[in-house]
């Protein structure tokens, strides 16, 4: 094996270390904890374009700012995904009354899939959950809509999540990022919904100084 090829394993088993494995599958119910990831709705519709006209989280009559990307079980080390296969189904009343939260049909049938299907639970109870953990993080006043583009940093949003969410500490919240747009902020729970640290989901937080807050699409 040639050194260059040493090189490429080393730093393939390295990035493996940083961001744990994602594993094939796992056995539904058997994880460590969960994590509440609210994605910041302007960014992922800024980045469908001119497909944003058809989806209905991009909406123009509807200003999403914070919705629920997810509640994905996790390990310590890695997380879980499609633990059943065939996964059981979801009917249609049940996708519709979700849709509030998660505006997205075709994103709350993919959550259940990867993600709730590792909850060792029903698809009903499974949306309670997700439904109670959206309760239980109270988003802050500043990010209930947002009118024009804003630069902030990482960690000001973490303590503004901090100050409206009482027991929330440094070490159970992550803020994502791509290159320049805050994408979502991430808040780890106990499988009773209690707030927890995650460093690992920390460790994988936004490193740039600051980032750009687009803002909310329509209903002004």
């Amino acid at each position: 094996m040639t050194a260059g090829r040493l090189a490429a394993g080393f730093a393939l088993l390295l990035a493996l270390a940083a961001f744990g494995p994602a594993r094939a599958e796992g056995q539904p119910g058997q994880f460590d904890f969960y994590v509440l990831s609210l994605s910041w709705s302007p960014t992922y519709c800024e980045d469908q374009g001119k497909r944003a006209d058809s989806e209905p989280q991009c909406s123009l009559t509807r200003p999403y700012a914070f919705v629920v990307h997810g509640l994905w079980p996790q390990y310590e080390r890695g997380f879980p995904q499609y633990c059943q296969n065939p996964p059981p189904y979801v009917p249609n009343p049940l996708v519709n009354s979700m849709l509030d939260v998660m505006p997205s049909r075709r994103l709350v049938i993919y959550e259940w899939k990867k993600h709730g299907t590792c909850s060792g639970l029903s698809p009903q109870a499974y949306f309670d959950q997700v439904r109670a953990a959206k309760a239980k993080v109270v988003i802050p006043a500043e990010f209930s809509r947002l009118d024009d583009y804003k630069m902030v940093a990482p960690q000001e949003v973490e303590n503004a999540f901090r100050a409206a969410n009482p027991g929330l500490e440094a070490g159970m919240i992550s803020v994502d990022c791509d290159r320049r747009r805050l994408r979502e902020v991430r808040v780890c729970l106990s499988r009773d919904l209690a707030f927890q640290p995650c460093p690992e989901v920390e460790r994988r937080a936004c490193r740039l100084s600051r980032m750009v807050m687009p803002p909310v699409r329509g209903g002004r």
